[in-house]
């Protein structure tokens, strides 16, 4: 809702909360993460969705899930020139995605886990030679 005053337009202000706007849709940073608060999180946050352009968080899921999270680790290191560990970064996700939804299955792992003797066919053995 604006409302005029003579030629101008004024639009309400936007509340802001914990340097997030009401209208972000992540959720505010928590305030145990000391090792972040030194960043500027607008900055941050950017960065980290950039780096979803080269390192989808749907793929922290399954068997590329640690290249991935040392991706976007190397990708904030070299954006922000200082070391980020797999928990901070996993921090930052986790503002806009739910990392339980991300967690591999057990199924998978058992499957990766199960091993089976190689043999080649007989019918690889048994050619006729002239």
């Amino acid at each position: 809702m604006s409302k005029r005053k003579g030629k101008e337009v004024v639009k309400p202000k936007v509340a802001e909360q914990d340097g997030t706007s009401v209208h972000s849709p992540c959720k505010p940073p928590p305030s145990s993460s000391s090792s972040l608060k030194d960043l500027d999180q607008v900055e941050l946050e950017l960065q980290l969705l950039l780096a979803f352009e080269f390192y989808p968080p749907i793929k922290l899921q399954g068997v590329h899930r640690h290249f991935v999270l040392y991706g976007l680790m190397e990708y904030l290191k070299r954006s922000f020139d200082r070391h980020f560990t797999a928990e901070e970064v996993l921090e930052l996700v986790g503002r806009f995605y739910n990392i339980e939804m991300l967690k591999s299955d057990d199924d998978e792992i058992d499957e990766l886990n199960n091993e089976e003797d190689f043999r080649l066919p007989q019918s690889f053995f048994a050619k006729d030679e002239p």
